[in-house]
């Protein structure tokens, strides 16, 4: 923990006040990376984002049986999977006996494998297309089951949300819903970042076999890898470009206007 505290204090300020002082109590400790609660982040209007109702993770099929009894002791027995069909069946959630589950592979379904993979990070700019028009292109259908369970979920539960790495379907869902319990940019990209520091054994253990396969070096994968404000600034401005504004957006495609933004504000900040 005390490697953990020194990374994030490093990364920026911006990361070292939203993230730094609450991260023993934001982080979960199960087997699996980036699992971690959205609660305690403070709000425009003066209020805060309550604990243990949100969270989000990575992959969650290693999990122990004790690690799934912690779930289920967190009434997290609503999971809302991004992944596609075929990347969740290889590697199946471990969850409570009755969890309601929801696969929502929207945008997911045509992944590129390695060897693609490689080939766009040689093009450069592989992580844009993923938040710029993709993200734009899938948010809707992806993002709405999630919203539909925030707003119907039982209130004495909690939900989770999550995809392999927990950082770019799950990072982009996280931002859109704090910026609907008006969370500031800042904290929002805050919270967006800590996955470049939840993640490092994850990162580290892909990064170099990308390296050894493109021929770039783990400096270069790592630069077109790592998660940087820009790219989630895209989302939203692509959101906007294409919407006219997040709201309208929010209202389109997420069945979610100023009376349903009002009863996730209510239930989720205080």
């Amino acid at each position: 923990m005390k490697k953990l505290i020194i990374a994030l204090s490093l990364l920026s300020p911006v990361i070292a006040s939203a993230q730094l002082a609450d991260s023993t109590k934001r982080l979960v400790h199960v087997n699996a990376a980036n699992f971690r609660d959205i609660g305690g982040y403070k709000t425009t209007d003066g209020k805060e984002i309550v604990w243990g109702k949100i969270y989000r993770s990575a992959a969650i099929n290693k999990l122990t049986d004790a690690d799934v009894m912690l779930l289920d002791k967190k009434g997290i027995h609503t999971v809302i999977d991004f992944r596609g069909t075929a990347e969740a069946a290889a590697a199946p959630d471990r969850l409570p006996k009755n969890t309601d589950y929801t696969l929502s592979p929207a945008g997911s379904e045509n992944l590129p494998d390695a060897t693609q993979m490689v080939a766009l990070l040689k093009q450069g700019n592989f992580l844009g297309k993923m938040y710029g028009s993709d993200g734009a292109k899938y948010a809707g259908d992806r993002f709405r089951p999630l919203f539909m369970k925030l707003l119907t979920v039982d209130k004495k539960e909690a939900v989770l949300y999550h995809c392999t790495g927990g950082r770019d379907r799950t990072g982009m869902a996280t931002a859109l819903l704090l910026y609907i319990l008006k969370v500031p940019q800042e904290t929002i990209e805050a919270d967006y970042l800590a996955s470049n520091i939840y993640l490092q054994r994850m990162n580290k253990n892909m990064f170099a076999p990308l390296a050894k396969m493109s021929g770039l070096t783990v400096e270069q994968v790592e630069s077109e890898m790592v998660l940087k404000p820009s790219l989630l600034r895209d989302f939203f401005s692509e959101l906007t470009k294409q919407y006219g504004s997040i709201e309208n957006f929010l209202k389109q495609e997420l069945a979610i206007g100023p009376k349903e933004i009002g009863i996730l504000r209510a239930n989720y900040t205080k």
